[in-house]
């Protein structure tokens, strides 16, 4: 591809989808500037349409979350799960180790280094009403971690694999374009995805995703520069704040410009490799036989109160903890659900709907339950026993200084520096990881479903998300922000029960199990256009089962 001026713009104007990209810009720059201009206004409206949805329909948030694990179970142990994502003969695009790295960097990562030695310590501090235990006590320790472990373990990642299991199938096997619409396939048919009254949910989805973004880039960006703070007193202005918000941007646009396979890929293994280390060093110098214990009891409550815990609405507090805790979260979730499905659905080719819902929930849950379990727990045995006022820093700098003084207090032989300064390397690269992957799900929305965008295009989605980004944490508008998704998140669970309908109906009609024992020809029988790469009846793989 050239790499002359000309020949970009030329190919930046003929990739685009006009309506989507430039109506989804425009459309995100006037949301975030109303918040921009009057942050204070926007806050206390937001805060009040927030309260609303809490005492009125938490169980909507609740209740799709909880619909959306159990069909992901249901493909993870099912016969379903063996239908592949591209041709019966293809193999996968990416090793596994490689696949699993980047979902995993692109899901969740930002926010196991920001909430991971915190949320645990919130919860100890204010005792969540279904525990049932005193607040700051001995006894509400497990249960801090079992409630982090749910907002962090399964399902959050059942609503990312929702849509993306939902778009690769009708990409990788029916020949969709690679873009949010693509859910309505099995209503209205592949052929008229093109059509112009599908297009203003791919607008949407790109407004709902940059806010998103916008979220978790100010959370880390915050972490960033508190850590600078904490660690080596630097302070920072408004030009500061803008000045590092480029900078952080101009590292994730040059990753995303690099592509899946020299930016996305390489930085994730790094990624891997780093995380890895700091939770061996966190394991090993901190309270280990604590960490074991707390941990077994913590995951057997995940595990034997998940179904209460999932649906808990906190009727008897007006919904107010759930509501800023659980409901929050999966309003979160939802909203980034179609830039990690899309992304998910990018990387998937060749892999079967098992592989993919495996890495998703097994795998991920692997990796983030032991670094929750060793941070979170860690940060509780230091506040709990006195030997750091941890609670104090994060009263003083915010949620996200808690690892810093914490591997200052357990890393022995005067390396505890060493080892803050690495969390905050870890900090930088999964913020890089996560925001270059959903700048790649926005450049392919508004692409019309290209899997490779332009540079141009790439660039100038992450160029917005850091400027907007900028603008927020200048004017105090990150916080009115953060209301806003229990807002957008609402339409994204709607689209998510889309994926369950839309997915259940196309493999019970082409790979019947639930409802009939007829044997029928999965693609042929298919309607919509069929995959370049098609792969043969997938009845014949489900009779094996």
């Amino acid at each position: 591809m050239s790499t002359e001026p000309d020949s970009m713009f030329r190919e930046f104007r003929d990739e685009i989808e006009p309506s989507v990209f430039w109506g989804g810009a425009i459309l995100t720059v006037i949301a975030i500037a109303i918040i921009g201009m009057w942050p204070s206004a926007a806050a206390e409206t937001l805060t009040e349409v927030n309260t609303w949805l809490w005492k009125n329909i938490s169980w909507v948030y609740l209740g799709i979350m909880f619909i959306c694990v159990a069909f992901c179970l249901w493909l993870l142990l099912g016969p379903w799960g063996k239908i592949k994502l591209g041709g019966e003969d293809e193999d996968p695009e990416y090793s596994f180790f490689a696949f699993f790295a980047m979902l995993f960097s692109a899901g969740l990562s930002t926010g196991l280094v920001f909430f991971g030695p915190a949320e645990a310590l919130f919860h100890y501090a204010s005792a969540p009403p279904f525990l049932g235990a005193s607040a700051k006590s001995a006894g509400v320790m497990p249960g801090s971690i079992q409630y982090t472990l749910l907002h962090w373990g399964i399902s959050p990642w059942s609503a990312y694999l929702i849509v993306g299991v939902t778009i690769a199938y009708f990409v990788h096997r029916r020949g969709a374009p690679i873009k949010p619409s693509t859910i309505f396939a099995p209503f209205v048919g592949v052929e008229n995805l093109d059509s112009w009254w599908v297009k203003p949910l791919d607008m949407g989805i790109v407004v709902l995703s940059v806010g998103g973004v916008a979220v978790s880039l100010g959370f880390v960006v915050t972490q960033f520069l508190t850590g600078l703070t904490y660690n080596w007193g630097m302070q920072f202005g408004d030009l500061g704040i803008l000045l590092v918000t480029t900078g952080l941007t101009i590292g994730f646009t040059i990753s995303a410009a690099l592509g899946v396979d020299k930016g996305i890929r390489r930085i994730s293994h790094f990624n891997m490799a780093l995380f890895t280390l700091l939770l061996f060093v966190a394991f090993v110098a901190g309270p280990t036989g604590f960490l074991m214990n707390l941990g077994t009891e913590a995951v057997g409550g995940y595990v034997n109160e998940f179904i209460e815990m999932s649906l808990y609405a906190n009727v008897a507090n007006g919904a107010s903890w759930v509501g800023g805790w659980t409901v929050f979260y999966w309003a979160w979730w939802f909203s980034f659900a179609p830039m990690i499905g899309i992304f998910m659905a990018r990387i998937s080719r060749g892999r079967t709907i098992r592989q993919v819902v495996f890495a998703g929930l097994a795998g991920t849950s692997a990796a983030s339950f032991p670094w929750f379990i060793v941070m979170g727990g860690s940060s509780l045995w230091v506040q709990h026993n006195g030997k750091a006022d941890i609670l104090g820093a994060v009263g003083e700098y915010g949620t996200e200084v808690a690892g810093f003084p914490l591997f200052e207090q357990i890393v022995p032989f005067g390396l505890g520096g060493v080892f803050s300064a690495l969390y905050l390397l870890l900090v930088l690269t999964f913020l890089i990881t996560t925001v270059d992957s959903t700048t790649l799900s926005l450049a392919m929305f508004t692409t019309g479903g290209d899997e490779d965008p332009s540079t141009l295009n790439r660039v100038t989605w992450g160029t917005l998300v850091g400027l907007l980004t900028s603008l927020l944490l200048i004017v105090g508008g990150l916080p009115a922000l953060k209301d806003m998704i229990v807002l957008v998140g609402l339409p994204v669970a709607i689209i998510c029960l889309l994926c369950f309908v839309g997915l259940t109906k196309e493999l019970e009609e082409h790979h019947p199990v639930l409802l009939t024992e007829r044997d029928t020809d999965s693609d042929e029988s298919g309607t919509g256009t069929a995959s370049p790469r098609r792969s043969p009846s997938d009845s014949a793989m489900l009779s094996e089962d």
